[in-house]
C-alpha cells in the first residue's frame, strides 16, 4: 500500500460501530467467499467506459512499463489488463501510490482528485482503497522493528493489544465509513456504473507459518498479521454489500503465492524484491492474478457481494 500513510478522521465506536467491531473480531478469521450474485442482465462482462480508482496495489509501482512516475503507475497493473481483456475504450486509470480515501476528493501531487475521472455515462468502476487509511505500511514497519525484541514470540500483537483492545481491529473499523463514503460518491457521479470494490491479496502464508529473516517478523506475529489482513478484507466485503458494490476477493486468488514463497512462486514481493515491484506489493504476476479475479467477478453477471 503505499509509500505514505495518513490518518483520517476517526468515528466513535458505539451503536452500529460496536456491532461492526464485534463482527470483525469474531468473524474475520473465516475465509470469505462471495455471496450468490443477483441477476444483472446476463453473464457477459460488458463496459463502454471503465474508470479505475485506487492506491499502489492498483497502480503497480516499479512494474514495467511505468507510465506515470508521480503515481508509480504501470501499464501492466490489473486495471490495464482488465481493460485490454474487455476491449474497453475509453479507459481511465487514475490510481496512485500512497492514495488514501481523502485522495478521492483531493489532489495528490500531479494526480487530481480521483473521483473527478467519473462521468454519468461511466459504466464500470473498480475501487481498491483503504489500506493507507488503515496504515498498513506503518504496521509493517512497526512489527519489523519489534521483532528483534522477541523473535520467537508475538511482540507486535502485544504492542497493538496493550490497552486490552486490539488497535488494528479498531483501525480497520474506523476505515469502514471512509470507504463507504467513497462508494456513495462513486454511485452519485456514475449512477449507472457497475461498481467493484477490490480486496487486497494474500501477503503472508495462509497457514500462519513464517519466513524470517526475508520477511522480518517474529514467529508469532505472522498469524496475527495474516488475520489482520483478513479483517481488512472482511471489512471491505461488508462495506461493499452495504453500499451496492460487488466485492472482488483477491486474497483467495493469491493464497500460496505470498511473500514467503520462492521467487518462482510468489506474486507478492518481500522487503527485498527479486522481481520489479515495491516491497510488500504485487509483482506483475500478482497484478495479473488480481485482474483474473476482477474478470471472474464481472463474468458472473451479478451485483451480489
Amino acid at each position: 500500500m503505499p509509500r505514505e500513510t495518513r490518518t483520517g478522521a476517526s468515528v466513535g465506536l458505539h451503536g452500529k460501530g460496536v456491532r461492526f467491531l464485534a463482527a470483525l473480531g469474531g468473524c474475520a478469521l473465516v475465509a470469505a467467499s462471495p455471496a450468490p450474485a443477483a441477476a444483472h442482465g446476463g453473464g457477459e462482462a460488458r463496459a463502454k467506459e471503465y474508470v479505475a480508482l485506487g492506491d499502489s496495489y492498483t497502480s503497480g509501482p516499479l512494474i514495467p512499463r511505468q507510465i506515470d512516475a508521480d503515481c508509480a503507475r504501470s501499464d501492466h497493473n490489473y486495471p490495464s489488463i482488465v481493460a485490454t481483456r474487455l476491449g474497453v475504450t475509453p479507459f481511465k486509470d487514475v490510481s496512485c501510490a500512497g492514495a488514501t480515501t481523502e485522495n478521492m476528493w483531493k489532489t495528490q501531487g500531479t494526480n487530481g482528485p480521483q473521483l473527478d475521472a467519473l462521468r454519468r455515462d461511466t459504466d464500470l468502476v473498480t475501487v481498491q482503497i483503504g489500506g493507507n487509511d488503515f496504515g498498513f505500511g506503518t504496521v509493517i514497519a512497526t512489527c519489523a522493528r519489534l521483532a528483534s525484541q522477541d523473535p520467537a514470540g508475538n511482540p507486535c500483537r502485544r504492542y497493538y493489544g496493550a490497552s486490552g483492545v486490539d488497535q488494528l481491529t479498531v483501525a480497520v473499523a474506523r476505515t469502514a465509513p471512509k470507504v463507504a463514503r467513497v462508494l456513495r460518491d462513486v454511485h452519485a457521479r456514475a449512477p449507472h456504473a457497475r461498481v467493484l470494490l477490490v480486496g487486497y491479496p494474500d501477503l503472508l502464508p495462509d497457514d500462519g507459518s513464517g519466513c524470517a529473516p526475508s520477511v522480518p517478523f517474529a514467529t508469532g506475529d505472522f498469524p496475527y498479521l495474516r488475520d489482520t489482513g483478513k479483517r481488512l478484507n472482511l471489512m471491505l466485503r461488508l462495506v461493499a454489500g452495504w453500499n451496492r458494490a460487488e466485492y472482488v476477493d483477491t486474497y483467495g486468488a493469491t493464497v500460496g503465492h505470498d511473500m514467503c514463497k520462492s521467487p518462482a512462486d510468489r506474486w507478492i514481493e518481500p522487503m527485498q524484491p527479486a522481481s520489479p515491484a515495491a516491497p510488500a506489493h504485487p509483482n506483475a504476476r500478482g497484478e495479473a492474478a488480481m485482474a483474473d479475479a476482477v474478470l471472474r467477478r464481472l463474468t458472473r453477471g451479478g451485483r451480489g457481494h
